[in-house]
Formats: structure tokens, sequence, C-alpha cells
């Protein structure tokens, strides 16, 4: 899927015992070491349906396995809460 930024989406689906799990990546500016990354990780786990995080600073890259499809602009305001930003899909 082609998003309007031009960066690709890395969303994938999966079965898991008969539930689906959306896990979709995203950069994210600003991290710098581990408080960085538990920091994004804790604002973002606080979002409804998402079962887990995986934030690299070295990289930018924030990865969030969910139940199903979360809001761009709630993902966005968690990131913004964590005091990073949140560039896009990645």
């Amino acid at each position: 899927m082609q998003l309007p930024s031009g960066s690709t989406s890395t969303e994938e689906h999966s079965m898991t015992h008969g539930t689906t799990t959306l896990t979709t990546a995203y950069k994210v500016t600003g991290m710098t070491c581990g408080h960085c990354e538990g920091a994004v990780t804790e604002e973002l786990s606080a979002l409804d349906g998402v079962a887990s995080v995986t934030a690299e600073a070295a990289t930018g890259l924030v990865t969030v396995v969910s139940a199903g499809p979360l809001d761009d602009e709630a993902v966005r305001a968690a990131v913004d809460e964590a005091g990073y930003e949140l560039v896009g899909r990645a």
C-alpha cells in the first residue's frame, strides 16, 4: 500500500489461535537511548488494542502489534506525549 508520504506500509495480518493481529511499523525521531524507547513503548502500550510495542532508538523504528488498525492520530498523540515526533509509517 503506497502512502501519501511515499513510504510503504509494513502491516501484516496473521491468524493466531483464531484472533487476528496487525503489525505496523512507524518511524519516530528523537529517540536516542533505552529511556526514550521505554517512554514511547509505555505511551503506545496504553492505546486500546495494543498487544506489544518494540521501539529501537538506533533506527527510529517502532513496531506495534495490535488487535486491529490503530488510529494514526492516536498513535501520533501517544508518541508526542512521550516527547518524540512520529514521522509516519515505516
